[in-house]
């Protein structure tokens, strides 16, 4: 396989699709250098691994300086980054009219400015490799919107843009772009919203229907499984029973 031995970074590692990606890819024998705000987590994931395939570092995506100490950790104990996944997010879903400007914000610095922190931290070092692959977690919802996904979507509609601009910038530099765009998933994202109604019901729908987060995981190997002349630009899947 293609991923043995690739250095792969991840944000968002300590639960859901993030957590489900390191074990696929630690089993699929990567080197993993994992960040997010769970340290606990992160640690029990790097213990179930061989030591040394698993690193990990407290990151909060919304601080640019701790978001390049986790890229700066991979190239000091490997010595370049083959693959970053950017795949931390926030899901507080809500009407317009309600007016939650704290969580737009939260939504804004998470999902758009911690993907751009990603991208400006990986991209000096990728560019004089000349290779490299900048995956990131997007959404059904970046696709389509309903009431209530406006400003999430928004958000999601960005790095559409963010990415597909950054393919074609960097194309001449063999750097991929990958989108992973999962429709429900059964993990805990739902627990950032705060209407109670509201996360209740994206709760049961996504435990009863949703994807697992290795569905979506497989995804991720999939698209870096790939010869080095083949890019996967977006991956966009859904429960089978999912209309929109």
């Amino acid at each position: 396989m293609t991923v043995k031995d690739k250095v792969v970074v991840i944000t968002g590692a300590s639960s859901g699709i993030g957590a489900a990606t390191v074990q696929v890819l630690a089993q699929a024998g990567a080197k993993l250098v994992i960040g997010a705000r769970r340290t606990e987590r992160l640690a029990e994931l790097a213990a179930s691994f061989t030591d040394g395939q698993v690193l990990y570092q407290q990151t909060d995506v919304t601080d640019q300086q701790q978001v390049k100490a986790l890229i700066d950790l991979a190239l000091d104990k490997f010595g370049h980054v083959d693959v970053l996944y950017n795949n931390a997010g926030l899901m507080p879903l809500s009407e317009m009219a309600e007016l939650k400007v704290n969580e737009w914000e939260r939504m804004i610095d998470v999902n758009i400015k911690g993907v751009l922190y990603g991208i400006a931290s990986v991209l000096p070092p990728m560019i004089a490799q000349h290779s490299g692959q900048i995956i990131t977690t997007d959404s059904v919802a970046g696709h389509i919107v309903h009431p209530g996904t406006a400003v999430y979507s928004g958000t999601k509609w960005a790095i559409q843009a963010i990415m597909d601009g950054l393919r074609q910038e960097q194309a001449a530099n063999h750097i991929k772009t990958t989108m992973i765009s999962p429709g429900a998933v059964n993990t805990e994202l739902f627990s950032t919203i705060t209407d109670p109604k509201r996360r209740e019901a994206v709760e049961a729908d996504e435990k009863n229907n949703g994807l697992s987060a290795s569905d979506v995981a497989k995804a991720v190997l999939y698209a870096i499984d790939q010869p080095a002349n083949v890019a996967i630009n977006e991956v966009l899947l859904r429960p089978v029973t999912q209309e929109r």
